[in-house]
């Protein structure tokens, strides 16, 4: 192909279709390749996406397909992409079939890395803080540093850190055989939240949730005291990281492999409720919170303390978060409320 073009698995869902907005505003000229089951995306995420950058609508191809059933050797010999993202997978984290959880994020990502690597195509692809489980440091209140993961709480983290293990046995290969290492970058995603997020229903964020219940004049739920903690990270600066892995940042070559993609900030539920009442003049008084206790089978596999160490991060990507929680909290709560009705 003579056009620059990028592949986007997953690219109609939360983070793609903003990712792939954001590429079009990068590279106008592109042709951007959309490959998404519609399981939780849809064609009206990217043409919101579009729409919240006044961009010209979306004129990509979308291949409308999961990235289990497609061929990536071939796409990548025919649309010779300058970057391929791969963003495509099962993201409830309370699924029960443990095997198409592993069909579906793991079993594909071998034969795409290879087909990137051997292609000297950047690969970049989305994993996830679900990789740490309940690392010792969730219990000293500590960032979580890279080799603290590899025990998953559930099998949606185990599918991730199987990706992870793959994509080092694809570059240990590449490296035997060519003598450098493949680009490919890994980003840990932690809790992401902004405009994008509404079709993911029970897996949107907590910002997200507790935002739209003030706006329709319900009391918001936490869990009892409200102080269990993620790394909230805002959807622009997830956006920003991820097109900074594949060299379109401030850093022409980052180093390729597994990063951490956070704030670097671990901000309670207690702390999002509050700055979400400042934003949208709802006080306590009314509209009160109500508390209730943590169901035994959630407990089991509940994070409830999370936060990135980024220390690699930005000497390995050039990239550094823009966005404090707290601001983009409220930055988001203002975009949900000029909506006419709530929407992510």
């Amino acid at each position: 192909m003579g056009l620059e073009s990028f592949m986007i698995t997953g690219g109609a869902g939360f983070v793609g279709a903003n990712l792939v907005a954001a590429l079009a505003a990068l590279r106008p000229a592109a042709h951007l390749v959309v490959i998404d089951d519609f399981r939780t995306g849809s064609t009206g995420l990217l043409v919101e996406a579009f729409g919240r950058r006044g961009l010209p609508p979306f004129r990509g191809r979308v291949i409308p397909h999961g990235v289990e059933s497609v061929d990536f050797i071939d796409l990548v010999d025919v649309w010779r992409p300058s970057a391929v993202f791969h963003l495509g997978a099962i993201t409830d984290t309370t699924l029960a079939d443990e095997g198409e959880m592993l069909r579906v994020n793991t079993e594909s990502f071998g034969p795409m890395a290879r087909a990137c690597a051997e292609a000297g195509v950047p690969l970049v692809y989305a994993s996830s803080a679900a990789t740490y489980g309940t690392p010792r440091e969730a219990g000293e209140r500590a960032p979580f540093p890279l080799e603290a993961a590899g025990r998953p709480d559930n099998v949606y983290g185990m599918s991730k850190w199987l990706m992870e293990a793959a994509h080092a046995r694809v570059a240990a290969e590449h490296l035997e055989r060519h003598g450098r290492d493949p680009w490919i970058v890994g980003l840990r995603y932690f809790n992401v939240f902004g405009p994008g997020e509404r079709l993911k229903g029970k897996m949107a964020s907590m910002v997200w949730q507790l935002g739209t219940r003030l706006l329709a004049g319900e009391r918001p739920r936490l869990f009892a005291d409200g102080s269990q903690a993620r790394d909230q990270v805002y959807i622009d600066d997830v956006v920003g990281c991820t097109l900074a892995a594949a060299g379109l940042g401030k850093r022409a070559d980052p180093a390729p492999g597994v990063y951490n993609l956070g704030s670097g900030v671990a901000t309670s539920f207690a702390e999002v409720l509050s700055a979400l009442r400042e934003a949208l003049e709802i006080p306590e008084s009314s509209l009160a919170t109500e508390y209730f206790e943590m169901p035994p089978a959630i407990r089991a596999f509940y994070q409830t303390w999370t936060c990135a160490d980024l220390s690699a991060t930005a000497p390995g990507l050039g990239w550094k978060p823009a966005f404090r929680p707290s601001d983009a909290v409220r930055r988001y709560a203002a975009f949900m409320r000029s909506a006419a009705s709530p929407r992510g």
